[in-house]
């Protein structure tokens, strides 16, 4: 998976992140987080620039979540059924975001992109549950910026480092979720304490 990451980065540098990042959401196996990571370690190497790197990831998030979308709209649920688990999306990840989708909806879309194997199905529920594009954009557009921004800055932080970003994830994935979780459910009850205490006043 390095070389790939290698080949994406070293030799097609913005073009290569783009695509990288568009088709990892979409459900290929390319780890994005590494993708990002790398491209942060090859910042501080010169070998790409900040602003630039930082804009085109948002563009290839975007373009990859919003095409996620776009099929969920056109094609339903039952095709992802019958052909998701082609790009590794099976029928138990599938049921796992719906019900998550359920409860959580647009704040699934927001940090659903720091969660392997969800983000490469939130959108295209996202549209199968016929949530508008307005509401859909807004969550999941602020979630890629702050989602590349993270990584990319971890790049930078780690350095030569960066491939150890994959096993790290990949072992706190777990953990991960469900801090994402208590945030939201954090978030969430402060909204709704304030609601209630500008309801009494």
């Amino acid at each position: 998976m390095r070389d790939i990451i290698d080949q994406l980065i070293i030799h097609y540098q913005y073009f290569g992140l783009f695509l990288g990042l568009a088709g990892g959401i979409i459900g290929l196996p390319i780890p994005d987080e590494v993708l990002l990571t790398f491209v942060g370690y090859n910042i501080t190497l010169n070998r790409m620039d900040f602003t630039p790197s930082l804009l085109t990831s948002f563009g290839g998030a975007i373009f990859g979540i919003t095409l996620s979308y776009l099929l969920g709209a056109i094609l339903g649920l039952p095709f992802l059924h019958k052909y998701g688990s082609y790009i590794g999306i099976n029928e138990k990840r599938i049921t796992f975001v719906h019900d998550l989708f359920d409860k959580w909806g647009g704040l699934l879309l927001f940090f659903g992109y720091f969660i392997p194997g969800v983000r490469s199905v939130t959108a295209f529920i996202a549209a199968v549950s016929g949530m508008n594009w307005v509401k859909f954009a807004m969550f999941a557009y602020a979630g890629a910026v702050v989602w590349c921004t993270t990584f990319i800055l971890l790049g930078e932080h780690v350095g030569k480092e960066w491939y150890r970003v994959e096993a790290l994830f990949q072992h706190y994935r777990n953990i991960t979720l469900l801090v994402l979780l208590a945030i939201v459910i954090i978030w969430m009850g402060t909204l709704l304490y304030k609601a209630r205490k500008k309801r009494d006043s």
